[in-house]
């Protein structure tokens, strides 16, 4: 039983992955610069995802969100987000959602 209180302890204290991908967008600031299906100031979802159809890219990915960085859709460069933006389970699930755009 009392490792039923447990859990929600040890879900806070491991940063819980947010409910949804799009959740962990919007609180890291991603949607400020991209959208789902047009470009603002960097890609569109759909435009990252065409780029890297069929090729297994999370982890290039991942590195390009943590590190920034230009060249890939143009010279404006995006800036490095770390952790504490976005933790790297909902990194993770937010690229897998972006490729699946």
């Amino acid at each position: 039983m009392k490792a039923l209180y447990l859990l929600p302890a040890l879900a806070l204290a491991f940063g819980a992955q947010a409910a949804t991908p799009e959740e962990a967008m919007n609180k890291a600031g991603c949607m400020a610069c991209h959208a789902k299906d047009k470009k603002i100031v960097g890609p569109a979802f759909k435009d990252i995802a065409a780029k890297y159809k069929g090729q297994n890219v999370t982890a290039k990915l991942m590195d390009k969100v943590r590190k920034g960085g230009s060249g890939s859709f143009g010279p404006i460069p995006m800036s490095p987000n770390g952790p504490e933006k976005i933790n790297d389970a909902d990194l993770k699930a937010a690229i897998g959602y972006i490729l699946k755009s």
